[in-house]
């Protein structure tokens, strides 16, 4: 049996800008994404500290060190600039997989460098 586990998280990113009438989406700084282990179109759910709101979406590759997490189309009415979110990713792992799986916690700072 498969069971959904966490797989990485990008923890207490800021959002850094949202663009309602782009298509959807959420953009993350390539060094986050590589960091993270997540990949460009990659289902994330996005949970945000502020304001309690928890959505799904899609990565799009931002600009690599510009530290840019940016909220795209509907899901920009679920955040505001300067939020405070958590990124997270699941995989999908047998017993065997999951016993010996260790998730990516990529910790920030406020310009959400690495940390």
């Amino acid at each position: 049996m498969l069971v959904e586990m966490l797989k990485s998280k990008i923890h207490r990113a800021r959002v850094t800008d949202k663009h309602l009438e782009y298509e959807g989406s959420i953009t993350i700084d390539e060094k986050l994404m590589e960091a993270a282990d997540i990949a460009g179109n990659e289902k994330v759910h996005v949970l945000n500290l502020n304001n309690g709101e928890r959505f799904e979406t899609y990565v799009i590759r931002g600009k690599r060190n510009s530290g840019s997490i940016c909220i795209n189309g509907a899901a920009a009415r679920l955040a505001e600039k300067n939020d405070i979110i958590i990124i997270v990713s699941y995989g999908q792992m047998d017993s065997k997989e999951r016993s010996a799986f260790r998730p990516r916690i990529v910790k920030v700072n406020d310009k959400n460098k690495i940390i």
